[in-house]
């Protein structure tokens, strides 16, 4: 993966650099963030009609043009703040950040929010304005973010960060999109043979085709001619299609907010995790050479979830894992707002529901699949050597929460739960259900305070590594890692294992061959301030 070195503070010239709108990589990365967008927008489309029951014609003509606008509107931004950085460094290599809705989040306003509420109410439209009001807290909460964000970065490894980014990518980002291509292997490994050639070599096709839209194209044409599409479907979705406006809702936002507390419990966490990832994407572009000002991302984050649901979207936007593959593709500012706009136009002219009986899942999800790959991969690169171990453990607690996800999902198919069946019985069948689960809670904020702490010891800083330590046994005491919910004393044994845990670097601090580093490894490469950040170009 190339890497861009930052450049030095003398690099801006006095004479503005003339920045291209469009370059070729620009192609390349329009075509995968978008086929990107476009996965997770259907997913959230039929999410929204299958299993909240919400009416057709309110998620097509309400619920995705008050996403498609605050996709154009951050999309547009996020533009913006790229010209901007590649002026103020003087190069042409700055990538603009991607921007969609939240992947984790589409899972869990669906599934933790919405769906309950209208199992017990029967009401889709008490669900939805539930969902509204959650998403709304998301933002006020991203935003409260963006006054601590910047120096929570400062001060936590890099390691920790990309390595809990790593867990995200590889298990909610990458392995259900690895188990619908084999699902249909011989729609989707043709596709990603031509997406791994071509974003991971330096084989191009004649005349620069874009690789994202050859992959696209052969994979729907082996799906069209092997049967796996069907006409009378794409001619029903046809006479569906209906131009939605995007319209204010702010009665229902209201009506969700009048019954916010038994939201707080979702909503304060996941407010937090969004924070965090933010956090650890900012660090995954700055790996890749590109410094953005962390608060910048946060606040525009935090506003777009609170315009999206004002206008009755209940899926809060945000910068996307991945920024260093469509660098890696060649993306500079143009790509993303133009992958902004195409699928806002989409969602303003309900075509979502065409598209889905158009192009084949299995010739989508393999860009899916590489981001996750290359975001692993990173995890790796960006950091000293030393630091691998670091990035392992933070990589656990998202794989434990994405393992103890599907072990409920499966056992409800089921008709069952984990505590029917019980904790014995899963132990004989090799499933440590119990603590499995409690790794995974809150798995973003765990991943970080794990990999936080083993880098502090690997580079022998042991009191350094007890206070992380002490922060993990208060979050855990609170609830928000290791526990279900946020309450006081939530997770009282895991506090104390957390104050054991550095009771013990603090112990190990005063032997005689506890010596740290004389020059810490944790940022290989300089990061800048918060306030070099908001140096207007």
């Amino acid at each position: 993966m190339s890497v861009d070195a930052p450049a030095g503070p003398h690099s801006a010239t006095a004479t503005p650099m003339p920045l291209p709108w469009w370059t070729r990589g620009d192609t390349n990365a329009f075509f995968g963030l978008s086929f990107n967008i476009l996965v997770n927008v259907l997913t959230l489309t039929t999410l929204s009609i299958a299993v909240v029951k919400i009416p057709s014609h309110d998620v097509l003509g309400t619920m995705l043009p008050a996403l498609g606008v605050a996709l154009v509107l951050g999309n547009c931004y996020y533009m913006v703040l790229a010209r901007r950085l590649a002026r103020r460094e003087g190069r042409d290599t700055v990538t603009a950040l991607p921007y969609g809705p939240s992947v984790p989040h589409m899972f869990i306003v669906v599934f933790v929010v919405m769906l309950p509420i209208y199992l017990k109410t029967h009401d889709p439209i008490k669900a939805w304005s539930a969902g509204l009001a959650w998403a709304f807290m998301i933002g006020v909460i991203v935003m409260i973010g963006a006054l601590v964000g910047p120096y929570i970065r400062r001060i936590t490894p890099r390691a920790a960060m990309l390595g809990t980014l790593a867990g995200i990518s590889i298990t909610f980002i990458a392995m259900r999109p690895a188990a619908q291509m084999f699902d249909a292997a011989w729609i989707a490994l043709p596709v990603l043979a031509i997406i791994l050639i071509g974003f991971f070599t330096d084989v191009r096709l004649p005349g620069n085709i874009p690789i994202g839209l050859v992959a696209l194209l052969v994979g729907t044409a082996i799906g069209w001619i092997g049967g796996y599409m069907s006409v009378p479907e794409v001619t029903k979705a046809a006479h569906d299609i209906a131009v939605g406006l995007p319209t204010l809702r702010l009665h229902l936002l209201f009506e969700g907010l009048g019954n916010l507390s038994p939201l707080l419990a979702t909503a304060i966490p996941l407010g937090v995790y969004n924070f965090t990832e933010a956090m650890s994407n900012v660090e995954s572009a700055a790996a890749a050479g590109d410094n953005y000002n962390l608060r910048s991302v946060l606040l525009a984050d935090g506003c777009g979830a609170i315009i999206g649901s004002a206008f009755g979207s209940p899926f809060p936007p945000a910068v996307y894992i991945g920024h260093p593959g469509w660098k890696d593709a060649g993306g500079r500012t143009g790509y993303s707002l133009a992958s902004g706009v195409v699928i806002g136009f989409m969602c303003l002219l309900g075509l979502f529901g065409f598209l889905s009986t158009i192009l084949p899942i299995p010739a989508i999800v393999p860009i899916l699949l590489y981001i996750g790959l290359l975001i692993g991969a990173q995890a790796f690169q960006a950091v000293p050597r030393l630091h691998a171990v670091a990035v392992v453990a933070a990589l656990l607690p998202n794989i434990a929460e994405w393992a103890t996800g599907q072990i409920d999902n499966a056992l409800s198919a089921a008709g069952t739960t984990a505590d029917k069946v019980g904790m014995d019985a899963l132990g004989q069948a090799g499933v440590v259900y119990d603590g499995m689960k409690t790794l995974g809670e809150g798995g973003v904020l765990a991943g970080l305070v794990l990999g936080t702490v083993v880098t502090f010891i690997l580079e022998k800083r042991f009191r350094t590594a007890a206070i992380a330590c002490t922060v993990g046994a208060a979050l855990a005491w609170i609830g928000l890692i290791h526990a279900g919910q946020v309450a006081w004393a939530a997770a009282p044994k895991v506090t104390l294992g957390y104050l054991f845990f550095g009771i013990i670097c603090l112990g190990c601090s005063f032997l005689p061959t506890a010596r740290a580093q004389s020059q810490p490894t944790t940022e290989p490469e300089p990061r800048e301030t918060d306030e070099s950040l908001s140096t207007p170009s």
